[in-house]
């Protein structure tokens, strides 16, 4: 399962959101999403991936926004082959 579809999964389980509307280019805003429930959201998606999010602050508008993210964090994550 790609980072993508993780995410949308999750959004659809915590906010009741409705999947066709998760598009990479949806923004947050206009899903409905606070300030506080992005920030709540991001943590349950450290707890769900098992990464740790910088703690400078990213701006974050877009599910796509989200998606870049996790997919970098993951990447500097992974153990060293």
């Amino acid at each position: 399962m790609s980072s993508i579809q993780i995410i949308q999964r999750m959004m659809v389980e915590q906010f009741d959101l409705k999947l066709e509307n998760l598009t990479p280019e949806a923004t947050l805003e206009s899903l409905g999403l606070d300030s506080l429930s992005v920030i709540e959201f991001m943590f349950n998606l450290e707890d769900e991936l098992k990464i740790k999010l910088p703690d400078e602050r990213v701006e974050i508008k877009t599910l796509q926004d989200v998606n870049n993210l996790v997919d970098k964090i993951l990447a500097e994550q992974q153990p060293a082959k």
